[in-house]
């Protein structure tokens, strides 16, 4: 992606909410590198296409996509 002007970036708890699981589970993603983590140190922030395309490979099946510690 060039550019972040077509990110749609939300917070923690909305992040949370599309993906089923807890805003804790969506924090241990971030800090094993499972997503990108935007924002400053005080608020996080999430690209909500790269949550939903995990969402998508997880209900697919496939190993490469399945989100530790999923809820």
């Amino acid at each position: 992606m060039t550019g972040g002007a077509n990110r749609r970036i939300i917070p923690t708890e909305l992040a949370a909410l599309a993906m089923g699981v807890t805003e804790a589970t969506v924090r241990k993603w971030a800090s094993r590198g499972r997503i990108t983590r935007y924002g400053d140190r005080r608020h996080a922030k999430y690209d909500l296409d790269e949550l939903l395309s995990m969402r998508r490979g997880k209900n697919r099946g496939t190993a490469d996509n399945d989100p530790d510690g999923a809820e």
